[in-house]
């Protein structure tokens, strides 16, 4: 029995931060800090890429995060890695098509929050009839933050979706600024999820403020 509902998912993916160590200059226990400050409503630790933790030194840091985010009373989701989520009792995973079956990882992670990446209506109807509770939808801009990045698809994808009748939570993804945000809550999207655009700025706090009002429409 879940206890959340897609009502509170969706206000927690409103602005959903995603970083791991590769992707900010700073330390990231002070980036996520002042990001929630800023009003980020949900967290992704992501620690893939050149130069990524491993080990001990990996879960070091979920660990800091994950308790930032307690305090903060935002969920604490761990990117693909299933065991980590699981030790740690994050709130929840994320995965992309790339990564373990979604059947499998449903049944790992019991009744914890379960995103999956998604990038067409096929991706979409299987991730849901297997147990998906959001999608991350993109890239919808061009993105330097994932080397594996997908073709860019616009807001057109998530228009798509929603009038396919998809009534799930979505989130979009890649490229979104403060600029651009707005237009993929208008095209039906519940949240937007960044790393670069508070990561790598000057101020967390500020940059996560600026797309706070981007999409407050």
């Amino acid at each position: 029995m879940k206890t959340f509902n897609q009502d509170w998912l969706k206000n927690a993916l409103s602005l959903y931060f995603i970083m791991g160590s590769v992707n900010t200059k700073k330390k990231p226990s002070i980036v996520l800090e002042e990001a929630v400050q800023g009003g980020v409503t949900c967290f992704q630790f992501r620690e893939k890429g050149t130069g990524a933790l491993a080990g001990p030194e990996k879960y070091a840091l979920a660990e800091e995060l994950k308790f930032i985010c307690q305090k903060a009373g935002i969920p604490f989701i761990v990117n693909d890695d299933i065991e980590l989520a699981l030790a740690l009792h994050a709130d929840g995973v994320h995965i992309g098509q790339e990564d373990e079956p979604v059947r499998i990882v449903r049944e790992k992670v019991g009744d914890k929050i379960l995103g999956v990446s998604v990038h067409n209506f096929m991706e979409a109807q299987s991730a849901l009839q297997v147990g998906a509770d959001y999608f991350g939808v993109g890239p919808i801009y061009p993105t330097n933050s994932k080397a594996d990045a997908k073709e860019v698809q616009g807001v057109k994808i998530i228009r798509d979706l929603r009038s396919e009748g998809f009534t799930i939570p979505i989130v979009g993804i890649g490229g979104i600024t403060a600029n651009n945000a707005g237009e993929v809550i208008k095209a039906g999207a519940d949240g937007v999820s960044v790393i670069s655009a508070i990561s790598l700025e000057e101020s967390p706090k500020i940059a996560a403020e600026k797309l706070r009002e981007g999409i407050a429409i």
